[in-house]
Protein backbone atom coordinates (compact mmCIF):
# COMPACT_ATOMS: atom_id res chain seq x y z
CA UNK A 1 0.00 0.00 0.00
CA UNK A 2 1.19 3.46 -0.75
CA UNK A 3 0.12 6.28 0.73
CA UNK A 4 -0.12 9.89 -0.27
CA UNK A 5 -1.15 12.79 1.87
CA UNK A 6 -1.62 16.22 0.72
CA UNK A 7 -3.53 19.36 0.97
CA UNK A 8 -1.14 21.39 3.63
CA UNK A 9 -1.07 25.16 3.12
CA UNK A 10 -0.31 28.23 5.24
CA UNK A 11 -3.46 29.81 6.12
CA UNK A 12 -5.20 32.44 9.08
CA UNK A 13 -6.79 31.18 12.21
CA UNK A 14 -10.22 30.90 12.14
CA UNK A 15 -9.94 29.17 8.51
CA UNK A 16 -10.63 25.77 7.01
CA UNK A 17 -8.46 23.03 4.95
CA UNK A 18 -8.83 19.66 3.35
CA UNK A 19 -6.28 16.93 3.66
CA UNK A 20 -6.72 14.07 1.61
CA UNK A 21 -5.26 10.54 2.05
CA UNK A 22 -4.68 8.69 -0.99
CA UNK A 23 -4.21 4.92 -1.32
CA UNK A 24 -3.12 2.75 -3.89
CA UNK A 25 -1.98 -1.00 -3.92
CA UNK A 26 -4.83 -1.87 -1.99
CA UNK A 27 -8.33 -0.96 -1.19
CA UNK A 28 -8.75 1.33 2.63
CA UNK A 29 -12.53 0.41 2.80
CA UNK A 30 -13.36 -1.46 6.20
CA UNK A 31 -9.48 -0.92 7.72
CA UNK A 32 -8.00 1.65 10.23
CA UNK A 33 -6.92 4.92 8.84
CA UNK A 34 -5.68 7.95 11.05
CA UNK A 35 -4.20 10.80 10.91
CA UNK A 36 -0.76 11.94 13.00
CA UNK A 37 0.81 14.95 12.87
CA UNK A 38 4.31 16.80 14.37
CA UNK A 39 5.38 19.47 15.73
CA UNK A 40 9.24 20.77 15.11
CA UNK A 41 10.72 19.30 18.46
CA UNK A 42 7.83 17.18 19.93
CA UNK A 43 6.89 14.02 19.65
CA UNK A 44 4.56 13.07 17.08
CA UNK A 45 0.39 13.02 18.23
CA UNK A 46 -2.45 11.21 17.01
CA UNK A 47 -5.07 13.28 15.63
CA UNK A 48 -8.19 11.45 14.74
CA UNK A 49 -9.39 7.60 13.11
CA UNK A 50 -11.90 6.18 10.85
CA UNK A 51 -12.23 2.43 11.39
CA UNK A 52 -14.81 -0.10 10.19
CA UNK A 53 -17.43 1.48 8.01
CA UNK A 54 -18.65 4.41 10.54
CA UNK A 55 -16.39 3.93 13.33
CA UNK A 56 -14.06 7.74 14.37
CA UNK A 57 -12.11 8.88 16.54
CA UNK A 58 -10.75 12.23 17.83
CA UNK A 59 -8.17 13.66 20.13
CA UNK A 60 -9.45 16.22 22.77
CA UNK A 61 -8.01 19.03 21.34
CA UNK A 62 -9.62 18.42 17.81
CA UNK A 63 -13.26 17.44 18.47
CA UNK A 64 -15.98 19.85 17.41
CA UNK A 65 -13.59 20.95 14.97
CA UNK A 66 -11.84 18.16 12.41
CA UNK A 67 -14.30 15.65 10.81
CA UNK A 68 -12.11 12.39 9.67
CA UNK A 69 -13.89 10.88 7.07
CA UNK A 70 -13.46 8.27 4.03
CA UNK A 71 -14.90 8.14 0.16
CA UNK A 72 -14.21 4.36 -0.74
CA UNK A 73 -14.93 4.68 -4.09
CA UNK A 74 -12.11 7.00 -4.65
CA UNK A 75 -9.64 4.55 -1.86
CA UNK A 76 -9.23 8.05 0.12
CA UNK A 77 -9.95 9.11 3.00
CA UNK A 78 -10.09 13.11 4.27
CA UNK A 79 -9.21 14.94 7.02
CA UNK A 80 -11.46 18.64 7.34
CA UNK A 81 -9.98 20.69 9.65
CA UNK A 82 -12.02 24.00 10.34
CA UNK A 83 -11.61 26.67 12.81
CA UNK A 84 -7.99 26.09 12.43
CA UNK A 85 -6.20 27.98 15.13
CA UNK A 86 -1.96 28.60 15.09
CA UNK A 87 -1.63 25.33 17.30
CA UNK A 88 -2.32 22.97 14.83
CA UNK A 89 0.48 24.14 12.92
CA UNK A 90 2.21 21.14 12.07
CA UNK A 91 2.88 18.28 9.69
CA UNK A 92 -0.01 16.17 8.70
CA UNK A 93 0.58 12.48 7.92
CA UNK A 94 -1.57 9.69 7.30
CA UNK A 95 -1.26 5.82 8.56
CA UNK A 96 -3.04 2.34 7.81
CA UNK A 97 -3.09 -0.78 9.54
CA UNK A 98 -4.74 -3.50 8.10
CA UNK A 99 -7.54 -4.03 10.54
CA UNK A 100 -10.95 -2.98 11.76
CA UNK A 101 -10.48 -1.51 14.86
CA UNK A 102 -13.77 -0.46 15.69
CA UNK A 103 -14.81 -2.34 18.39
CA UNK A 104 -11.33 -2.20 19.96
CA UNK A 105 -10.60 -1.04 23.33
CA UNK A 106 -9.52 1.35 25.01
CA UNK A 107 -9.64 3.56 21.57
CA UNK A 108 -6.53 4.87 22.96
CA UNK A 109 -4.84 1.64 20.80
CA UNK A 110 -5.40 4.31 18.05
CA UNK A 111 -2.75 6.71 19.14
CA UNK A 112 0.24 4.19 19.13
CA UNK A 113 1.90 4.54 16.05
CA UNK A 114 3.97 1.08 16.13
CA UNK A 115 0.50 -0.44 15.41
CA UNK A 116 0.20 0.92 11.73
CA UNK A 117 1.54 -0.48 8.76
CA UNK A 118 1.72 1.96 6.26
CA UNK A 119 2.49 5.43 6.29
CA UNK A 120 2.06 8.22 3.84
CA UNK A 121 4.66 11.21 3.53
CA UNK A 122 3.75 14.20 5.33
CA UNK A 123 1.61 17.53 4.58
CA UNK A 124 3.04 20.80 5.92
CA UNK A 125 -0.13 22.61 7.39
CA UNK A 126 0.79 26.17 9.18
CA UNK A 127 -1.63 28.26 10.95
CA UNK A 128 -0.97 31.78 11.11
CA UNK A 129 -2.61 33.84 14.26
Amino acid sequence: VQLQAFGGGLVQAGDSLRLSCSASGRTLSGYTVSWFRRIPGKEREFVAATSGSTTTYYTDSVKGRFTIFRNNAENTVYLQMNNLEPEDTAVYSCAVVMLDLSAASPRTIFHNPSIYNYWGQGTLVTVSS
